[in-house]
């Protein structure tokens, strides 16, 4: 982003309006743009979002490994870049920092804000090129133990450090074969994962929408934690099939309202991102990883296809209202647009 005041302008010009009750967060932009501007958005509506403080220790991902570690939930061996001499180990390199930001770094431009992209998995016994990972990065990066195993997270919306909601989600499929976001997923109900996720959270003292992601590890069964995403997460639409409708909540609470919402949900609903399942096989075909070996092609396509029979649920088609289906076609596949 290239323009944070122009955009903070746009939002504040939204929540103006009489007929806005609340900006939802989707985006990392989102939320930053709206904790750091947080008395100008508190004059036109109630909080729902993080404080700057709690987002500062969300964004980087050395103090979120500090204060999860403080609140007894497991974290991976967790280094800087440069302090890792030991290259034989299983080891993924990841951003510190999940937006580059001035407030962060002090090297951004006031008016910008950044990605700093991806974690990179590492060949164990290669060193790799240092100042080139900080110079695709931005910063200094951190360095994490690899810990296998299937990734999971907790949904949660919380009110002013208290938990109005929470759904436990367990990972299908990714867009690649090795991890990441989600393309298939399914609601699940694990005390331990509730336990973990809401300790997180506890710690933050959280206010607003958040995904914590988790990889249980499969030598200990603990649920190690990964990341904290600040905001809505884009597979929204599996907990609502589930029978838990977040955005409800959300607005019940933007509004000043006691929620009277169901916060409960079905175990097992599965939703899908159909052109994420093609993608995915494209990885299994196509990529390959340290660390992790590919499933078979075949054995893969019928996962996706059984599954697709099995639960037809998904991301954005629906028969009765195909507009946000095609609206996603368009902003991948922009035929004609120019």
């Amino acid at each position: 982003m290239e323009d944070r005041a122009g955009y903070r302008d746009a939002l504040l010009a939204l929540a103006e309006r009489a007929d806005v009750r609340a900006v939802a967060p989707m985006r990392e932009v989102d939320v930053f743009t709206l904790a750091r501007n947080e008395s100008a958005f508190e004059a036109q509506m109630l909080p729902t979002f993080p404080s700057f403080e709690m987002l500062r220790t969300v964004h980087d991902r050395s103090r979120l490994v500090e204060t999860a570690a403080d609140a007894g939930v497991a974290v991976p061996e967790t280094r800087l870049l440069g302090e890792v001499d030991d290259w034989e180990r299983h080891q993924i390199v990841k951003p510190r920092l999940v937006l580059l930001a001035d407030e962060y770094e002090g090297t951004t431009s006031p008016d910008r804000l950044e990605s700093t992209g991806s974690a990179t998995l590492l060949q164990p016994g290669v060193e790799p090129d240092r100042e080139s990972i900080r110079k695709r990065m931005g910063h200094e990066p951190i360095v994490q133990e690899y810990v296998p195993g299937s990734e999971y997270a907790l949904w949660a919306l919380y009110d002013d450090g208290e938990p109005v909601a929470t759904c436990g989600k367990h990972q299908l499929r990714a867009y690649k074969y090795s991890g990441g976001t989600s393309v298939c997923r399914e609601t699940v109900s694990i005390p331990d994962l509730e336990t973990a996720g809401t300790a997180v959270l506890d710690a933050l003292d959280w206010n607003g929408p958040a995904s914590v992601q988790f990889v249980k590890d499969e030598r200990t069964g603990e649920f190690t934690l990964l990341e904290v995403n600040p905001r809505f997460w884009l597979s929204l639409a599996c907990p609502i099939a589930a029978g838990l409708d977040f955005p409800h909540l959300f607005w019940q609470i933007a509004g000043g309202e006691s929620v009277n919402g169901s916060t409960s949900y079905e175990d097992g609903v599965a939703t899908h991102l159909l052109r994420g399942e093609l993608v995915h096989l494209h990885s299994v075909l196509r990529d390959e990883f340290p660390l992790v070996d590919p499933p078979r092609f075949r054995q893969a396509a019928r996962d996706v296809a059984q599954s697709v029979y099995d639960q037809p649920n998904f991301d954005y088609l629906c028969l009765d209202d195909p507009g946000p289906f095609l609206r996603d076609l368009r902003n991948v596949f922009p035929w004609g647009s120019g």
